[in-house]
């Protein structure tokens, strides 16, 4: 939108005393009608401005985010994402709606088309039609920035920090104040990273915000590490693959959770949520905790990915709030936790008018917890752990979750629980990041393993 707010008109009675530049008018009492960039009031009359016009032409607000407008068009939902003057509109002809919004009702709209870069994230398409996205360009602007600062780009490296690296131990020299102001900077450049699809640093940087305040040398010499990553890395994007994931093979957790404590429990569906239309989707989430993470205050680091069908959606990667003295612990909070993202994740589809399958997937790589949070009869023998056990368990009683586990060495998690080496998670990060084809394609069959494995003996 250009020069959006003077599109509204303020609400209050605001004025101003003519200074000289006004000529003819100097001294005189000035009434403000228009919602002028700097007023405080503006954004919200410009936000009050355009809810009417979208509503006008059919859009209501989504439950799940005020700033999501929807209508049913053709039996599926289009959409509007408002971001103050930005617009992201997803429909079958979204020229329709922009015409609507120039010559209806006059807004000035610039950089009408398909999308290509938003908030300053980038999106294309793969060779196969494949829609992606990541900040390639922002990456490009935050080195050149890097160069401004230090006089050179940064060195490569093929990892993040370095494999179990414990930047909290650090006793190198303080930073002075400007060594401070370019160690905020350079955080923060990172953290929009991670908002725009590069989970990959997400550990590192979550890691490394802790010492804004009072920045060591060897911290800043960390910070140039993870720059360097990403400038060797910049061409990573997360693919949006519609497909529902091939989950048949898993065993069905038949057990009879009617004589347990939580009895006939059921899945609580908001009765205010649109109609469901189009086609359904599947969540599937990886858990994974690293026990000790923080070598001072003994604190474990909580990693989750949550996919929608086979893209991935939303990436967690925080210390936990509690010390756990065993792994057993740790991974139960990280369940809990995935739980709450999963309603979450659950509720906020269906205020969008998505179908969701009714069961969502969850994947661990600690056979303890899987096995305690799936069997109906099994014992909690750490009360600390109580909550988060029956939050757990409660869910899949209610089969709405079903909990497997996984073998460490492909959980994908790790991406964001631990500080790792190139080699430990490479086959991890391509598919997610890197591969352009079906992802599919890199798991060999165990039938050419075998057959490879005849032909090398």
């Amino acid at each position: 939108m250009g020069n959006a707010y003077l599109e509204a008109m303020t609400k209050e009675k605001v004025y101003i005393i003519g200074g000289p530049e006004f000529g003819n008018l100097a001294g005189h009492t000035l009434l403000i009608f228009k919602a002028l960039y700097g007023l405080r009031s503006s954004g919200l009359c410009w936000h009050q401005r355009f809810a009417d016009v979208l509503r006008d032409i059919g859009f209501i607000q989504s439950k799940a985010e005020s700033d999501i407008w929807m209508r049913e068009s053709n039996g599926l939902y289009e959409y509007i994402a408002v971001y103050v003057d930005d617009l992201l509109i997803a429909a079958r002809d979204p020229g329709k709606i922009t015409q609507i919004l120039e010559e209806t009702h006059k807004f000035k709209l610039k950089g009408v088309g398909p999308l290509t870069s938003h908030l300053g994230c980038d999106y294309f398409r793969d060779k196969d039609g494949t829609l992606c996205y990541g900040p390639r360009k922002y990456i490009g602007k935050i080195m050149d920035q890097f160069e401004s600062i230090f006089g050179s780009k940064p060195k490569e490296y093929t990892s993040p920090l370095e494999k179990g690296d414990h930047p909290e131990v650090d006793e190198s020299e303080e930073l002075d104040e400007d060594g401070i102001k370019k160690y905020q900077t350079m955080i923060g450049c990172l953290q929009w990273a991670v908002s725009l699809g590069r989970f990959d640093i997400q550990t590192a940087t979550m890691t490394m915000s802790r010492f804004r305040a009072a920045p060591r040398v060897g911290h800043l010499n960390r910070l140039k590490r993870i720059y360097g990553y990403l400038k060797k890395f910049a061409s990573a994007a997360i693919r949006v693959r519609i497909l529902e994931p091939n989950l048949g093979e898993l065993p069905d957790q038949k057990f009879n959770w009617c004589h347990s404590v939580y009895g006939n429990v059921e899945e609580l569906l908001p009765k205010d949520a649109p109609k469901p239309l189009g086609k359904a989707v599947t969540t599937v989430t990886y858990t994974d905790a690293n026990l000790y993470h923080d070598m001072l205050t003994g604190r474990s680091v909580t990693g989750i990915l949550h996919l929608c069908n086979q893209t991935l959606v939303d990436w967690y990667s925080k210390r936990q709030a509690t010390v756990e003295t065993a792994t057993f612990g740790s991974e139960f909070t990280v369940a809990r936790i995935a739980v709450d993202q999963i309603i979450d994740l659950r509720t906020t589809l269906r205020f969008l008018g998505v179908p969701v399958n009714h069961k969502s997937y969850m994947f661990g790589d600690n056979q303890a917890v899987v096995m305690n949070s799936s069997i109906p009869h099994s014992s909690l023998n750490k009360r600390h752990n109580a909550l988060s056990y029956h939050r757990v368990r409660e869910m899949i009683a209610a089969k709405i979750l079903g909990y497997y586990w996984i073998d460490g060495k492909l959980n994908p998690a790790d991406i964001v629980s631990k500080h790792w080496a190139y080699p430990q998670v490479w086959h991890l990060l391509k598919p997610l990041l890197f591969y352009s084809g079906d992802p599919g394609d890199l798991i060999e069959p165990a039938e050419q393993k075998q057959e490879k494995a005849k032909t090398d003996t």
